[in-house]
């Protein structure tokens, strides 16, 4: 290399110093670079932001939050990821079962106990297939299932447990019985009626149903008492002993209150996915916590509207409509997010109309769970209170992620809103085309 390139000459925009380095911001070694923060070659400098010259300095390939590269760990990562992450927890989790799918009621009368188990058909011999080592049949029909579930009755007795007196009762009579689906969105409903004696003298009852993973309810009924007792059990947890000689107490108020409340949240989180895509397009439009507010308060009043009048009886609506358009619901707020960058009132509107179709979603999960008659007006306002609570907690979880740290950045729309709103809108067509099926 020649001395006019070593030795105050002119040099390139990007020269070599010693070891190699490349970068427009050191000159080349005993150039007349003046300013303290780059000494001359072989110079004591002290201080980690600049080598001694020579030392191979390699510039950091990763900018601050804000600059022009996207780094691995950017809110649209986390924010990606956590939807991505919350799609394939709820893909296994519904998968396997649905909240409110299975009821089991009990009658107590003439020293017999009479069961009957109201499920998912399709998803009970799924389960039991798997169990038996069998390879799952793509024959879906009520008269396959019903002979299949025959054919399985040994392992389905084996997750069936009724106690009397603290030891397993004699292996009931049981029948099968299936009724095809009701339309292209819903299951056949499998009905499976157990009958057994009660020994003479018996003072306790106790149920176990290990063919469900999510809560359901056990209604036991005493022939003398027009009014069940209710207990909600966790997939296979076994129920509280139930006196057999006297009339069970009903549930107090407050306990409906905690349970429904409980299943109005995980109706939102984790097993309302379809609700929880929709909450985040309302969230990512964006601007600020007024724009929010608008839609959610909108939103709100608007599926409570539906769920009362359809819990009440006023207002039906088949779920093979209800469904699909919900998911067209999904698909049109995040394809609107790509247009609009800020609220806009017949945005609010819409928002309310969705709510109005989502509030017939939700009365048919609630129809399913079953409402205490006791209790009608407390299940129901509590169940509403607790999907509030669910849509509140994905919003708080979305801000958290994403909207505190990096809602005012100037990338915030180009980086976050339209990458996750493409991704909400992908999933809900597919949606939309899975529920016409």
């Amino acid at each position: 290399m020649s001395n006019r390139f070593l030795h105050g000459g002119p040099h390139k925009v990007r020269p070599t110093c010693g070891a190699g380095h490349v970068g427009p911001a050191v000159p080349p070694c005993g150039a007349g670079h003046v300013g303290p923060a780059v000494p001359p070659c072989g110079a004591g400098h002290v201080g980690p932001a600049v080598p001694p010259c020579g030392a191979g300095l390699v510039r950091p390939t990763v900018p601050t939050c804000g600059a022009g590269l996207v780094r691995p760990a950017s809110p649209l990562w986390r924010f990606v990821a956590a939807l991505l992450a919350i799609a394939l927890v709820a893909t296994a989790v519904v998968s396997a079962h649905e909240i409110g799918t299975t009821r089991v009621a009990i009658r107590l009368h003439d020293g017999r106990y009479d069961v009957e188990i109201v499920t998912d058909g399709a998803a009970l011999l799924d389960k039991l297939e798997t169990v038996s080592g069998q390879q799952p049949s793509a024959d879906r029909s009520a008269a396959h299932i019903r002979a299949s579930l025959a054919r399985y009755d040994e392992p389905f007795r084996g997750r069936v447990r009724i106690v009397i007196d603290g030891v397993a009762a004699a292996a009931p009579a049981i029948t099968y019985d299936v009724a095809p689906a009701a339309d292209a969105s819903s299951a056949p409903a499998a009905t499976i009626r157990l009958t057994g004696a009660i020994p003479p003298g018996a003072r306790t009852l106790a149920w176990s149903y290990g063919w469900t993973f999510a809560s359901y309810a056990l209604a036991i009924r005493h022939a003398a008492s027009d009014a069940p007792a209710t207990e909600w059990l966790e997939g296979g947890e076994i129920s509280r002993p139930f006196a057999l000689n006297v009339t069970p107490p009903s549930v107090s108020r407050v306990e409906t209150a905690f349970r429904y409340l409980a299943l109005g949240f995980t109706h939102i989180v984790p097993y309302g996915f379809d609700h929880v895509l929709f909450v985040l397009g309302l969230f990512l439009l964006g601007g600020g916590a007024r724009s929010v507010l608008w839609q959610v308060t909108a939103f709100t009043v608007a599926h409570s509207i539906t769920l009362g009048l359809s819990m009440f009886g006023l207002l039906a609506a088949p779920p093979a409509l209800v469904e699909p358009l919900i998911a067209v619901s999904i698909a049109y707020v995040a394809i609107e997010n790509l247009f609009l960058r800020e609220l806009r009132s017949w945005r609010v509107a819409l928002v309310f109309a969705f709510g109005l179709l989502h509030g017939l979603g939700f009365a048919g999960a609630l129809k399913e769970l079953g409402l205490p008659r006791s209790e009608f007006l407390t299940a129901l306002v509590t169940f509403n209170l607790g999907v509030e609570s669910g849509q509140m907690f994905v919003i708080a979880c979305a801000f958290l992620l994403v909207g505190w740290h990096c809602g005012a950045r100037p990338w915030y729309r180009r980086r976050i809103v339209v990458p996750a709103s493409l991704l909400i809108a992908c999933t809900a067509v597919y949606w939309t085309i899975e529920r016409l099926r």
